[in-house]
């Protein structure tokens, strides 16, 4: 059993009978919100088909108006992220006065499985090429132990050809069958901090203060100035080891030769990541992110939980009773859409990347939990967190299929009084209409995603430009397929206590 509410990650953790069964109670939760409300969607449109109608005419509006008010959200990001890659930001550095930036150090976290030499060897180069200065970085080749001997060995020839260039480069090995920890990136990534600590900041006596980590998938290929606008960042935050630090992932590495259906989900996600960063309030640290080593020393990095890069956030927000915070920097990298050797395989392994996602609905129990035990956070902001929470994954496991799909159920389902009726007449109009108007969205997201790919391969001929536009219109397919599903899933699974172990995605990349 554990000793504190925040190394909690499921109701069988908790010795105290009342507190397991509240804690059940909190995972069961968001299966029966998301499968009751479709559920009572087909009994209302068979039973009650004229208030089914007004839900979803009120439903579809309220989206409409959600996606005009998430548009604006983009637009602003998106502004903020073009100024941000003109902005230079090593001179910004240079003009602080306040303070010696040259005493931060960057810790920069590689987990490594089998992804090959070629992806290891793309991410560190991309590194070196950074206009930080090499001998204030530190890189870690974290391995792990079930990855085999051949991947021992290719991380050794990208420390030789890579090695010298920074001011320490180390490799660790992530022993597996550990007892208490779950085998995937959080557990790797918790050996990686510590083995780097002990060896290299501890000998040479670098305060933690001055030591920035990053957390990044091995596919992930941070922007030139990323690390000197993330220490700008750090040097002016008003509570700099209160904060994480959160840039905007963009799935460029292999984006033209992935399918349409990979490419549409990937650049989806980066669009959300352009809104979260506009609503800071609701900003929780995803997949590459960075903290100061203080906060992970204090705090303690996730290593038995698959959703480890929000749960540090969490973790780390009740550990100091809510004063903490992500702060946006409006500054992307790169990283992989989901692509495998053959289509099939590339939809199998879409689905169980969304359904790994997904299983971030393992939060809403923990966070609804520590709300319950931390007395010294104000209820206003207990509130706000658990309805944002399970807002979340209710829309994402309910609402494309409520859209387009449940909508057009009362008028199959309803009986001969309804079908005949001015609502059932209008029903299919209006909410047509209020699509139509939602498409502005679609739009957006269209053009913005054709400004943010990267040189067009010559392999590929201009008409490659128009597919990539033309693919948004399998957005409603995407939402249900890779969107509703993987989320019923991952509840579902949540509500029996089946939980889900860590899946590494596999990375394929064509050569140019």
């Amino acid at each position: 059993m554990i000793n504190s509410y925040l190394d909690v990650t499921r109701s069988s953790d908790l010795s105290d009978r009342k507190e397991r069964a509240v804690y059940r109670f909190l995972e069961v939760l968001p299966a029966c919100l998301s499968f009751g409300t479709l559920i009572l969607a087909i009994v209302f449109s068979w039973l009650l088909p004229a208030a089914a109608a007004i839900f979803i005419i009120v439903f579809d509006f309220f989206w409409f108006l959600r996606i005009i008010y998430l548009a604006f959200h983009q637009t602003s990001s998106y502004r903020k992220m073009k100024n941000n890659l003109k902005t230079d930001w090593m001179e910004k550095l240079n003009g602080l006065s306040s303070c010696d930036w040259k005493k931060i150090y960057h810790l920069v976290v590689l987990p490594v499985y089998k992804e090959g030499k070629e992806i290891i060897a793309s991410t560190v180069e991309s590194i070196a090429e950074a206009d930080y200065p090499k001998d204030k970085m530190i890189i870690v080749l974290a391995l792990e132990e079930r990855g085999g001997k051949e991947t021992l060995e290719e991380a050794k020839e990208v420390e030789a050809a890579f090695g010298k260039k920074f001011f320490k480069f180390l490799i660790t090995v992530h022993p597996k069958g550990i007892t208490g920890e779950m085998a995937g990136k959080g557990s790797n990534v918790a050996f990686a901090v510590r083995e780097a600590r002990g060896k290299i900041i501890d000998s040479f006596k670098i305060p933690y203060q001055n030591v920035i980590v990053s957390g990044f998938d091995i596919d992930t290929k941070p922007y030139p100035q990323y690390f000197s606008n993330l220490t700008w960042n750090y040097l002016t935050a008003e509570k700099p080891l209160r904060s994480s630090y959160q840039p905007i992932p963009v799935y460029n590495n292999n984006v033209w030769d992935a399918p349409a259906f990979s490419r549409i989900i990937a650049t989806s996600g980066t669009f959300w990541q352009m809104m979260q960063q506009e609503r800071q309030e609701q900003l929780v640290t995803y997949s590459a992110h960075a903290m100061p080593l203080q906060v992970l020393e204090e705090v303690g990095y996730p290593k038995n939980i698959v959703a480890d890069d929000s749960h540090i956030f969490w973790k780390a927000y009740f550990y100091y009773d809510g004063d903490y915070r992500v702060i946006p920097l409006y500054y992307p990298v790169s990283m992989d859409a989901v692509m495998s050797k053959t289509f099939i395989k590339t939809a199998v392994n879409q689905y169980r990347q969304q359904r790994r996602w997904a299983w971030g609905c393992v939060e809403i129990p923990f966070i609804i939990f520590s709300f319950l035990k931390n007395e010294k956070i104000p209820f206003r902001e207990k509130i706000r967190h658990s309805f944002t929470m399970i807002d979340g994954f209710w829309s994402w496991a309910t609402s494309a299929l409520l859209i387009f799909f449940l909508g057009w159920l009362p008028l199959m389902l309803g009986s001969q009084e309804f079908q005949t009726s001015l609502l059932s007449y209008n029903l299919p109009r209006v909410t047509s209409y209020i699509m139509t108007f939602a498409m502005v969205g679609m739009v957006l997201s269209a053009v913005t995603s054709l400004i943010l790919l990267p040189p067009r391969p010559k392999r590929f001929g201009r008409l490659k430009n128009v597919s990539m536009l033309l693919q948004w219109l399998l957005l409603p397919f995407t939402l249900i397929i890779f969107g509703n599903f993987p989320s019923l899933d991952a509840q579902l699974r949540l509500l029996l206590g089946k939980h889900l172990g860590f899946w590494v995605t596999e990375k394929v990349r064509k050569a140019d």
